[in-house]
């Protein structure tokens, strides 16, 4: 894992005001890595929420406009951005009152610290898919 994405993720959890968690995943809602402060619901931090993502954007994918970059899900107290960055997800957690513009800014600054995660759960993801 690299030092600089848990640095970053880390620093961004402190400093951006309602961030409570963010959660790398894989495709399926595996959790690669996991930062949340004691105000995460823990339901949002679940593999089974994590994977809905997945279903979301396939099914988003079907409205002709081609795949999207990101999810924005407002609920009263909580919103979750979830962005794809293939063959990754990851998912800011935040309360209601949080910058949404300040949480797409940083899932494109992410970008750049996910490179050496991405290659690691792309070559996993072969070796278990060509085992079976």
């Amino acid at each position: 894992m690299s030092e600089d994405l848990k640095k970053f993720l880390y620093r961004q959890l402190s400093n951006v005001d309602g961030l409570y968690a963010i959660v790398v995943s894989d495709r399926d809602g595996v959790p690669v890595l996991k930062i949340a402060n004691e105000k995460a619901p823990d339901y949002t931090l679940r593999p089974a929420f994590l994977g809905t993502f997945t279903l979301a954007t396939d099914q988003a994918s079907k409205l002709g406009y081609g795949r999207n970059k990101y999810i924005i899900c407002s609920y009263s107290n909580y919103n979750i951005i979830k962005f794809t960055r293939q063959p990754l997800t990851v998912s800011f957690v935040t309360n209601s009152e949080c910058n949404i513009g300040l949480i797409l800014d940083l899932g494109e600054e992410l970008q750049e610290y996910l490179g050496g995660v991405k290659q690691a759960v792309a070559d996993l993801s072969k070796t278990f898919y060509n085992a079976n």
